[in-house]
């Protein structure tokens, strides 16, 4: 922690990126963690295949079954993680946040430089008429959201088989490539095309915050194996 602060306290630019080890502090299951969704089947179903676009197409009724049991979580609040983050950027040393998950949290601690690369379940979108629906609206349907025209409302969120947002990733590059230190944390950096955009970063110190190793590990200043809420809430701002 020491040494984390020494960093952060010489740092002009930072950029955190990060996954779902973020949001576990917020009682939201991590997913390819020891007991993670990915080891698990819906109904004889791999996630992988539940989540792709093709699957949402042709089973709604299914995939909306795993999603709001699953993936949607409106009781989580942000953790001290989250709320740091959010006294980082209020001080001008946090330029940017990239991050995998949908949760919103980051957003709900107030924080305004995030980049969402998967989206958000707080954002959903009429198929047919481009209307825009909360996640308050969603929860309160029965059955298959529907909107007011009739046409089917998905969520705004990243299936497999979908590409990213250009506008997203184009931010989210942006700010890995212009800052001095890089803080990537809960995640093990498996998911692509997400994790190939540390390529981009070449400042001067990359943080790792990650319960298990992950491919970053040998080109960090400073790997640890800890919680990130609780590393993330010691930081003096």
């Amino acid at each position: 922690m020491k040494t984390l602060q020494q960093i952060l306290d010489k740092t002009k630019h930072l950029v955190f990126f990060g996954g779902a080890g973020v949001s576990t502090a917020s009682g939201i299951p991590d997913f390819r963690g020891e007991g993670g969704l990915y080891g698990t089947e819906f109904e004889g179903l791999p996630p992988e295949t539940v989540l792709s676009s093709t699957f949402f197409c042709l089973q709604p009724e299914a995939f909306y079954r795993f999603y709001f049991r699953y993936m949607v979580h409106p009781e989580a609040r942000p953790n001290a993680a989250h709320r740091k983050l959010y006294e980082l950027e209020k001080a001008d040393k946090l330029r940017g946040i990239v991050t995998q998950n949908i949760d919103g949290l980051h957003r709900q601690a107030g924080c305004q430089r995030v980049y969402e690369l998967h989206g958000s379940v707080h954002e959903n979108v009429c198929l047919e008429c481009g209307k825009h629906y909360g996640l308050s609206w969603m929860l309160r349907q029965e059955g298959l959201p529907r909107c007011d025209c009739g046409g089917l409302v998905k969520p705004e969120v990243v299936l497999y088989g979908e590409p990213l947002d250009k506008w997203v990733v184009t931010g989210a590059l942006r700010e890995i490539s212009g800052c001095d230190t890089l803080i990537v944390a809960g995640t093990s950096l498996e998911t692509e095309p997400a994790a190939s955009f540390l390529s981009s970063f070449d400042g001067r110190e990359l943080v790792v915050i990650n319960r298990t190793p992950t491919p970053a590990d040998g080109r960090a200043s400073l790997v640890l194996r800890e919680d990130v809420s609780r590393v993330l809430g010691e930081i003096r701002v």
